[in-house]
């Protein structure tokens, strides 16, 4: 058991190393700018990384890069997460991170007994900004797997995370999720899912959310329970958390790219309702009022 725990932080160590001095040199960041017409030109911002070498390959037909959409927590920047982006670059994904608030959009309102806490108002805004985000990549990247995607999100935007694989379970094929309070997880073990969870006393996540241990064993969904604080799971965190997170989501890819469902996830009907989601109509906020993650 020792020497299994010692393998797994010297890898975790070995892994940021490599993904630090790749980032530098290897994998590529930019800025894109969109606007939705179809929501009163509204601006979806996203940040691309991606590996020199397989753009090239992708640019001259050789590949398809594979897709991993990254969404950030409420109030925080899309770019504050490329210890996770850099990770799924140096892999060989085309990494998307999505802006999904803007400062002009009325404060979030939060109301105990509503659906996920009154959030399904910027959760559906969410889907919709990951929606029109994809197709605007298409045109960007045509060389890349847009039908099987691997979703990620952080707090509130593994929230969105969740929802998107329920709503769109198709277009899913690995779901990673960091602390998602809200959305309850897909148990059909059609999708991979791994999660990380805080251990936070001003975080908690809401009953139902967290399939318990049996579920979790029959779906094949991986929980990894930390010791770190919620807000520890981004950029500004501990350089502790973001590599050993770092680590663990290397091994879960490694061992999803290399099982045999390489091939794209088939599912027939989500296994759970969501609720309503309009894809592309705004959704009308209620009065503006303060709120946390």
């Amino acid at each position: 058991m020792k020497r299994g725990i010692i393998v797994l932080v010297s890898a975790g160590v070995l892994a940021v190393a490599g993904y630090v001095t790749a980032s530098k040199w290897a994998i590529r960041h930019e800025t894109l700018r969109f606007h939705d017409a179809s929501r009163e030109n509204r601006l979806v911002e996203v940040d691309i990384a991606v590996r020199r070498d397989k753009e090239m390959q992708a640019d001259a037909g050789m590949i398809k890069l594979p897709v991993a959409i990254l969404n950030h927590g409420n109030t925080v920047k899309f770019t504050e997460y490329s210890f996770l982006a850099n990770v799924f670059a140096a892999r060989g994904y085309m990494a998307v991170s999505i802006q999904h608030d803007l400062p002009s959009d009325p404060p979030m309102v939060t109301k105990v007994g509503e659906l996920y806490v009154g959030r399904l108002p910027q959760i559906q805004r969410g889907v919709a900004n990951i929606k029109f985000a994809v197709e605007q990549m298409r045109e960007v990247q045509p060389n890349a797997d847009y039908d099987h995607l691997t979703i990620v999100g952080h707090s509130m935007g593994g929230d969105i995370t969740m929802y998107f694989a329920k709503q769109y379970p198709d277009e899913v094929r690995k779901v990673v999720t960091l602390d998602n309070l809200r959305v309850p997880f897909i148990t059909n073990g059609k999708v991979k899912i791994l999660s990380f969870r805080s251990k936070d006393p001003q975080f908690k996540t809401d009953p139902g959310v967290l399939p318990s241990d049996d579920v979790c064993e029959k779906a094949g969904i991986t929980v990894v329970k930390t010791d770190f604080q919620h807000n520890d799971m981004r950029d500004t965190g501990p350089d502790e958390a973001k590599s050993s997170i770092q680590a663990m989501l290397d091994k879960f890819l490694a061992d999803a790219d290399s099982s045999s469902d390489l091939a794209p996830v088939k599912t027939k009907s989500p296994l759970t309702d969501p609720g309503p989601v309009a894809p592309y109509a705004p959704t009308a906020q209620a009065p503006a009022k303060q709120l946390t993650h």
